[in-house]
């Protein structure tokens, strides 16, 4: 009898722990902005920021969020990496009036990269 009230602790605590592991959106990421870059219309302060995208790879919808309110929405696709980068990056290329717009972001040690739509 006692045994089998160790297994059922055993299994709710193994399954509580593994519904962390599920949880995790493998569609977002952080990263941080060093420099002003504009999105579309929007420009985008230096600072921590979060993106979270949705659809399928070729046409992703995405949005960037700070401080949990989204911020600027845009489109793009997932480019999958040959090796998971080291670390997050954030591309840019040069725009308008001696901005600079932002145009990937590389997450550290995964495989996927977001590619931003150009403007």
């Amino acid at each position: 009898m006692k045994f089998m009230q160790y297994l059922a602790s055993f299994a709710i605590m193994a399954l509580v722990l593994s519904v962390g592991v599920f949880a995790k959106d493998s569609h977002s990421g952080s990263f941080v902005l060093s420099d002003t870059v504009r999105v579309g219309s929007t420009q985008l302060a230096p600072g921590n920021y979060k993106v979270e995208w949705n659809g399928p790879p070729n046409d992703v919808k995405i949005d960037i969020m700070k401080n949990g309110k989204i911020v600027a929405t845009t489109q793009g696709k997932i480019q999958d990496l040959q090796k998971p980068s080291p670390y997050t990056a954030v591309m840019t290329k040069p725009a308008e009036n001696n901005m600079k717009r932002l145009d990937g972001i590389e997450f550290g040690n995964r495989t996927e990269a977001l590619v931003l739509e150009g403007e």
